[in-house]
């Protein structure tokens, strides 16, 4: 009685599950895998988070002729003589107009003075700029407006002696999102003719050419740029066909936005001819220093300074150059009022 009722079996319980039916081979089949689990919208978020981090990392490299600008402004400063005033007035939102008096100075060929008047009217489609020396008589004219996604350029350059100092010239920018484009045409004693183009490669590479033909001579002209992006330091290779001549810019910023220094070296493969030149900036609250020394042992320093706590102070300027090969020096100093 108590073996027969250990076989007996229970109505109510679940029936076991048929055996799969056999493949070729005597083997059965095995169960589907389980379906993997559903994506929660979290990590769908960092997926596209990541997918546009990777889509935006290259960046619009800026307009090739600005390439070297970050290091120009260290090596090569604005040392002059004598005593410069530069006063501006903001007449409305959209005009500027500006007074420059430099005096007492000997960088000019036939005068030891100048003045120059300037006015600028802006908004958000362009700019126009004119300038007007009455002591040369020439009249310099710029217009930048904005042409759908390009920028349209006109620059106008006119004295009383006419003929070859009269220039004449059109550009047309227009890039996307990791490159930018220039071609231009225009007169400037002669037709000439020209374009360029930068691309960024990669988040820290871009790489960019420039051709320009000069109908009075016949010359093709055309130059080469390569420049890298760092962390902290920037570095650019130049080379101009015409004139044969490699130029190696370096910047390191020791101290963001505080302390920079740079370094150019020029050579001609050619020739062997070399130039090197160091510089330095220093940035402090209320006032900036800026020096610069070549190869050849020529010192150029600046100082300027904020008179006043108050936006739009005026700024007091001082600069000095010492030539030993030649010599010479000279000193200058300047007030820019009204310039923010």
């Amino acid at each position: 009685m108590g073996s027969g009722a250990s076989k007996l079996t229970r109505c109510d319980a679940a029936p076991m599950a048929p055996p799969l039916p056999s493949i070729d081979g005597g083997e059965q089949l095995k169960p589907a895998p389980e379906s993997p689990p559903p994506v929660t919208s979290a990590e769908n978020d960092d997926s596209i988070a990541e997918a546009a981090a990777n889509a935006t990392a290259i960046t619009n490299p800026g307009p090739l002729d600005m390439a070297t600008m970050d290091f120009k402004r260290l090596v090569s400063l604005d040392a002059h003589d004598g005593f410069r005033v530069d006063i501006s007035k903001q007449l409305s939102p959209y005009m500027l107009v500006m007074h420059s008096f430099w005096l007492g100075t000997s960088m000019l060929q036939s005068q030891n003075k100048t003045y120059t008047f300037v006015a600028q009217v802006g908004d958000e489609h362009g700019v126009l700029v004119a300038r007007v020396d009455p002591s040369r008589g020439s009249l310099d004219g710029r217009v930048h407006r904005a042409l759908g996604p390009a920028m349209g350029k006109l620059q106008i350059v006119t004295s009383k002696e006419g003929g070859q100092n009269d220039q004449l010239l059109g550009e047309l920018d227009f890039g996307g999102e990791t490159w930018t484009g220039n071609i231009k045409y225009g007169s400037m004693g002669g037709i000439v003719c020209g374009c360029n183009y930068f691309q960024s490669v990669t988040p820290s590479v871009a790489l960019g050419g420039e051709g320009m033909y000069v109908a009075a001579n016949g010359a093709m002209m055309s130059s080469y740029t390569a420049k890298y992006t760092g962390k902290d330091f920037l570095a650019c290779i130049n080379f101009n066909m015409g004139q044969q001549m490699m130029t190696c810019h370096y910047k390191k910023n020791i101290t963001p936005k505080r302390v920079a220094i740079g370094a150019e070296l020029s050579f001609s493969p050619m020739s062997l001819e070399s130039q090197v030149s160091l510089g330095a900036e220093f940035n402090l609250t209320r006032s900036k220093m800026a020096m610069c020394i070549d190869g050849d042992g020529r010192l150029q320093s600046t100082l300027e300074a904020k008179l006043g706590m108050a936006p739009g102070s005026p700024t007091l300027s001082f600069a000095g150059e010492l030539d030993h090969l030649n010599d010479s020096m000279r000193f200058g100093f300047g007030l820019n009022i009204g310039g923010g």
